[in-house]
């Protein structure tokens, strides 16, 4: 958010990231003098803000001392029309001394409390859509590292994988975790200190199996309450054929194609080189073969459970670079 000077008249903190609509609100009551706070903010859930004629008459008020008046209205989204419309017209001459902030999870571009809001310059909408799940575990190391804590290889992702995509509980749980196992944290620690609260998915067995964790893999596996072996075998071949993918530019020196190739952003593929580093030559394409008998084993028999169990430690093992491999 812009110095003092340089404030905008409204702002719209929108998306369902709440931590980061959260740190937005904060970092603009940090420009109230605290001498004054008392009287130059005000704070309102949108279901406190049924009359329009007052709500607008706390944005005319002028400030008590130097400095600007801070209101703000959080679930605009959840405000009434006449209420939405009153700030509407507000916006077209806003008082200069006040600065309006919304809040809001969902408020769509084609309303008109957005756009009016949008018109009050280029950096009035603050986008806080919450990351995707992949760039999570890069989420919580710049976190942990803002923290003063060192996270060990693979404690980001467990991290995500017990906690879930919400950034206000992986900040909790790495706040608490700062505290109990102190200033480095290991996978170890996440797994013996933060309770999974959220179930894991496809993807974070994957990604595990991928790292060639197999403890940590299964132990996601069986975790999950209903796996579908079918779907998680599928979207495993699907992502061994992108690691073939990877490993070939990567063998012609042309490892930043990677993305455009497989048509990917490229927080989509950003360990993709390193997994498949972690294979001998040749090993991919073995467990490509090997994935299809698994895929005919998966259809065809009541085992298994028991086929893609061992097609899951084949893949996670150690890379075989001897002869034999």
């Amino acid at each position: 958010m812009a110095s003092d000077d340089r404030l905008g008249t409204a702002y719209l903190c929108v998306g369902e990231d709440r931590l980061k609509r959260d740190r937005a609100v904060e970092r603009l009551k940090a420009h109230l003098d605290p001498a004054t706070a008392a009287f130059n903010l005000t704070e309102r859930q949108a279901r406190e803000c049924q009359d329009a004629a007052e709500l607008v008459g706390c944005l005319q008020t002028l400030p008590f001392g130097g400095g600007r008046r801070v209101v703000i209205v959080h679930d605009a989204d959840a405000l009434d029309k006449p209420v939405s419309e009153a700030l509407v017209s507000y916006l077209d001459a806003p008082n200069p001394d006040t600065v309006l902030c919304l809040t809001a999870s969902k408020l769509a571009r084609s309303t008109r409390l957005y756009k009016a809001v949008a018109r009050q310059g280029p950096s009035a909408v603050i986008d806080c859509a919450p990351p995707k799940r992949g760039a999570l575990p890069d989420y919580v190391r710049r976190l942990a590292a803002s923290l003063g804590v060192r996270l060990a290889p693979g404690a980001a992702e467990e991290l995500v994988a017990r906690a879930g995509d919400s950034t206000v509980l992986l900040d909790n749980r790495l706040r608490a975790l700062a505290e109990q196992a102190g200033g480095e944290v290991g996978p170890d620690d996440v797994r013996s200190l933060v309770p999974r609260t959220a179930d894991p998915t496809d993807w974070d067995v994957i990604d595990a199996l991928c790292a060639r964790d197999a403890s940590r893999a299964l132990g996601l596996y069986r975790a999950i309450a209903k796996p579908d072996h079918v779907r998680l075998l599928a979207r495993l071949l699907g992502r061994l054929r992108e690691l073939v993918c990877a490993e070939s530019l990567d063998g012609r020196g042309e490892p930043g194609r990677l993305a455009s190739e497989l048509g990917r952003q490229g927080w989509q593929v950003r360990d993709h080189l390193r997994w498949a580093r972690g294979f001998a030559p040749g090993e991919l394409s073995k467990l490509l073969v090997e994935g299809a008998a698994c895929d005919r084993a998966l259809k065809g028999s009541e085992d298994s459970e028991d086929a893609l169990v061992r097609y899951m430690l084949r893949f996670a093992a150690p890379a075989r670079r001897g002869p034999g491999a």
